[in-house]
């Protein structure tokens, strides 16, 4: 994409009314002025509260609100000009049920509060392969899922769809360590009982890795408020 054509995203972006960009400093965050109170000032609702982390162009956001609109929805990721293409089709499509937010990861404990995320999705996240510094920023690592404790409901659902082999074990390898409940857990998606309604939606990534002929992993588990999550030892990866 040109830089002209990523500039005008950039300054469309700042009018649309459902994307919102709080501005953090990692030296004193302050909370957003929606955390608490994303159902009664925005969704104008009391319905469960679903966010998918590192939404990308958001594709898969927008499906889910279009196919249960008894839920919300809010797509965070730092790319604005990627959101753009999910939040400008969700106010073309009229939906009232999705919101995005553009923020790193990090800072999703500033967004929401205590219990107002009811489930979690990560969709083809980095998987930050290497050095062990970059093990710590994956998004099923024990940082971030102490991270979620502090919004999600207690037992709440997190989804992991990846493509990548080596995200797969670790996850899995988080969660045995912990005992955390498993609901689905499979290393071919497409061939398994699971692929059918929410997780046959393919996102641009997806379909990338579908011609790469490229298996999906899926895992869904609970989440629950009182477990401290412990890191497991994994070595340096190459």
């Amino acid at each position: 994409m040109s830089k002209k054509k990523k500039l005008l995203k950039f300054a469309q972006i700042k009018t649309f009314e459902n994307l919102f960009e709080p501005v953090f400093m990692y030296s004193d965050p302050k909370d957003f002025r929606l955390k608490a109170n994303w159902n009664k000032e925005y969704f104008k609702n009391n319905n469960p509260i679903v966010v998918e982390l590192g939404c990308g162009k958001g594709e898969y956001s927008v499906e889910l609100a279009k196919k249960y609109p008894e839920n919300n929805y809010i797509g965070i990721d730092i790319k604005g000009n990627r959101m753009w293409t999910g939040a400008s089709d969700a106010l073309d499509s009229e939906l009232g049920n999705i919101g995005f937010v553009r923020t790193f990861v990090e800072f999703t404990p500033y967004c929401f509060a205590a219990n107002e995320i009811s489930e979690i999705w990560i969709t083809f996240p980095d998987p930050q392969l290497g050095p062990r510094k970059r093990i710590r920023k994956r998004l099923t690592s024990s940082a971030f899922l102490s991270r979620y404790q502090k919004f999600l409901i207690n037992d709440g659902i997190v989804n992991l769809k990846t493509d990548d082999d080596t995200l797969y074990r670790y996850t899995k390898s988080v969660i045995e360590l912990n005992n955390l409940t498993v609901l689905s857990d499979t290393d071919n998606l497409y061939e398994s009982v699971y692929f059918t309604d929410v997780l046959a939606i393919k996102t641009h990534y997806e379909k990338m890795w579908n011609k790469e002929k490229k298996t999906i992993k899926y895992l869904r588990f609970v989440l629950p408020q009182n477990v401290t999550i412990t890191e497991p030892p994994v070595e340096d990866e190459e």
